[in-house]
């Protein structure tokens, strides 16, 4: 059942291209930067324009990136859900900056797999 003011969460969304999911990672990214400008983690990436590294990983459907939102939660991980609009859906759970040793671990036992297309 949808709760008042919350996105709606289908199952899968079929038909999406690479584009329109680069789209939406780069939204997601945006949103991160934007509102997590003031942490050192950001300020140290964008200091290092050539040599930023960013890993997109994928999810079977859009209910499983509700538990990757609350995994990064439960671990203190700061962090945006992209809800595209008008639809209403969120299609992106992107984080601030992290270091490889941590994310590594915390995105395997969230079951998240690299994005391939």
């Amino acid at each position: 059942m949808e709760q008042a003011g919350q996105p709606e969460q289908p199952e899968q969304l079929p038909g999406w291209t690479s584009g329109s999911v680069i789209a939406q990672a780069c939204h997601g990214v945006t949103a991160v930067l934007a509102k997590h400008w003031h942490e050192p983690c950001v300020a140290e990436y964008v200091a290092g324009l050539e040599s930023m590294h960013k890993v997109v990983l994928a999810v079977k459907n859009t209910g499983h990136l509700d538990k990757v939102a609350t995994a990064l939660r439960s671990a203190g991980v700061q962090h945006e859900q992209w809800i595209e609009q008008p639809d209403n859906i969120v299609t992106a759970v992107v984080t601030v900056p992290l270091r490889r040793s941590f994310a590594v671990p915390l995105f395997r036992g969230a079951k998240c797999e690299l994005y391939r297309k």
